[in-house]
């Protein structure tokens, strides 16, 4: 059985993984200072022993983004995905300016809440600005970051000029679209048959939540997050493992080795014959790394 919450498009999962994790999708309501209200919150947690690992997805996506990466951790691991403010299956309340800084205060009330105890942080794509944004402002909750293709080095989004009525609207339908989210998928892998009916429904489940559009639009007009300078980065005291695809198509390139310049304790990994999702595209071979990277003291 899928959780209640769960749209009903949920059933149109085909892919075990995807089924599995999704089935797995737990809630929880957290207390904040964002709201009066409690936050209703998403997650997963699966495995036990080792450090807590906790698993941040990238924009406009949800903890589905790691249904094939959190079941292989989790063999060895306690693993735990969250669906960030504003984005997935998390409660988007009235009232909340949505933001980096309200990510931020959120997740550290999830982890209050529900680990409480240092996590190995990880974060894909916008996941990895969240990451690096969390563990500067709280070093003491982050044992270990790593990060997957991040984002971090260019700031702010194209889309934020768009960000008045009624083209605000416009534009988060235009992000709705299913051949436009196909086109990006494409992109997003460097093998394109696994842009697959089931990957875009994963990709897609999330935009029938309510207010799906007001937080999409109001995190975008916040200006998302900023560009770290190398000075910020060179703040970072947590031993930082950066896996990167060695054909990625969305950031390029070149970020990878800029992250590993800035952060003093760095290690970069490239994955091979991968896209932008190491995560979704080589689920193994990038386990393997921050499982081996979890156990190096």
């Amino acid at each position: 059985m899928f959780p209640n919450f769960l749209p009903t498009a949920v059933e149109q999962l085909t892919e075990p993984a995807s089924i599995a994790l999704a089935r797995s999708i737990q809630s929880h309501a957290i207390a904040t200072p964002l709201s009066h209200q409690l936050i209703t919150t998403t997650y997963v947690r699966l495995g036990s022993g080792g450090t807590p690992i906790l698993l941040i997805h990238g924009f406009d996506s949800s903890v589905l983004e790691f249904r094939r990466l959190l079941p292989v951790l989790a063999r060895n691991h306690q693993t735990w995905a969250v669906d960030l403010l504003g984005f997935g299956f998390t409660d988007r309340l009235a009232g909340i300016a949505y933001s980096p800084s309200a990510i931020k205060t959120h997740l550290y009330y999830f982890w209050k809440s529900l680990i409480n105890q240092p996590v190995i942080l990880v974060g894909a794509s916008m996941g990895g600005a969240t990451v690096i944004d969390f563990a500067l402002s709280y070093p003491e909750v982050v044992e270990k970051l790593v990060l997957i293709d991040s984002a971090g080095l260019v700031g702010g989004s194209p889309l934020s000029r768009l960000m008045f009525p009624p083209l605000d609207y416009l534009a988060t339908e235009f992000l709705r679209n299913p051949q436009v989210r196909d086109r990006v998928s494409r992109i997003g892998y460097k093998n394109p048959t696994l842009v697959s009916v089931d990957a875009l429904c994963c990709g897609a489940l999330h935009l029938q939540m309510p207010s799906w559009h007001q937080a999409l639009i109001a995190f975008t007009k916040s200006g998302g997050y900023k560009a770290f300078r190398f000075k910020k980065l060179a703040e970072i005291v947590q031993p930082t493992l950066i896996l990167w695809g060695d054909s990625d198509k969305i950031l390029g390139i070149k970020d990878a080795t800029r992250f590993h310049r800035a952060i003093p304790q760095s290690t970069l990994i490239w994955i091979q014959d991968c896209g932008h999702l190491p995560h979704l595209e080589q689920p193994e071979i990038t386990a393997k790394y921050i499982l081996d990277f979890s156990s190096k003291t």
